[in-house]
């Protein structure tokens, strides 16, 4: 039988019981099937699989047309950073908590499984930012992030300082604690519980939401996603401050630093087993009601 992928790449999170499991049942599943499978090189050591074939994240973008991250959201975050660079399928299986990245159960994965690895899926393209810190001139630090980037101090509930620029027009200027510049798919991550906008991953958008500003005029904003938002810090602010990436990555940040935030050029491509809807998955992780009728 041909598949429609033939190499498959294993990610999950290293020294976790469960995710081990998964993983190791997922291998066993694949081989079953005659698919040749890599594991990336951080489990493997914990999963001792013999004769498995082990790759390092890089590599395994590079090699793989399908990438199975087993874990919660932040597994896939941190994958997800790495593997959008290449043109792979990402998957994930949830053994975290909300799991809004994450589609499979640990439990009944394969027969899901069986019908993307037929072709039968739903391929979802995610934008991920670019992020920059610029110091007279020049490029200190960049990352990039699937969620958001958030400008804050290294203190907590300190206020900073600093200018928003869209397209190199002066937005605002802003006391607080720091800012949230998401995705659409971070849109339902940090930025929600901030009080910013849900939008839906087909938006091709960023949303700043400001944190605690010290001014009751200030409210979240949505721009387009081609959008270049520069953060111009003041040189008043007597804070080390930081942008972070996901939560994962830390970019330090001086006083009277610029930040450059726009859409990476490589988005992350996603796939889902059929039925997938992003409607269902936000009411069954934010607990909406049901139908009434």
């Amino acid at each position: 039988m041909s598949y429609a992928f033939a190499k498959i790449g294993l990610i999950g999170k290293p020294h976790h019981t469960g995710a081990n499991q998964t993983l190791a049942s997922l291998y066993q599943f694949l081989q079953k099937l005659g698919l040749s499978v890599y594991v990336e090189e951080r489990v493997a050591q914990s999963l001792q699989l013999a004769g498995a074939e082990v790759l390092d994240l890089v590599d395994l973008g590079k090699t793989c047309d399908l990438a199975i991250v087993v874990g919660g959201d932040g597994n896939m975050l941190g994958a997800a950073r790495v593997l959008a660079r290449f043109d792979v399928a990402v998957l994930g299986v949830n053994r975290g908590n909300l799991g809004f990245l994450t589609d499979l159960s640990p439990e009944n994965f394969e027969q899901p499984l069986k019908e993307v690895l037929a072709g039968n899926f739903v391929t979802e393209k995610r934008n991920l930012l670019e992020i920059s810190v610029h110091r007279h001139g020049s490029i200190k630090s960049s990352n990039s992030a699937v969620n958001e980037a958030v400008l804050h101090a290294d203190k907590v509930a300190h206020m900073i300082e600093f200018e928003a620029y869209i397209n190199n027009e002066f937005v605002f200027s802003q006391r607080s604690d720091g800012l949230i510049i998401s995705t659409p798919t971070g849109s339902t991550a940090y930025s929600l519980s901030g009080g910013g906008p849900i939008l839906t991953p087909d938006l091709d958008a960023m949303s700043l939401v400001p944190m605690f500003p010290h001014t009751l005029s200030s409210r979240p904003l949505v721009v387009s996603g081609n959008s270049e938002i520069r953060l111009k810090v003041a040189e008043t602010n007597d804070a080390h401050l930081q942008i972070s990436c996901d939560s994962h990555v830390i970019l330090a940040v001086m006083p009277g630093d610029d930040i450059y935030i726009r859409k990476h050029p490589n988005p992350l491509r996603l796939v889902h087993p059929p039925g997938y809807s992003y409607y269902h998955v936000l009411r069954n992780k934010l607990g909406w009601g049901s139908k009434l009728y």
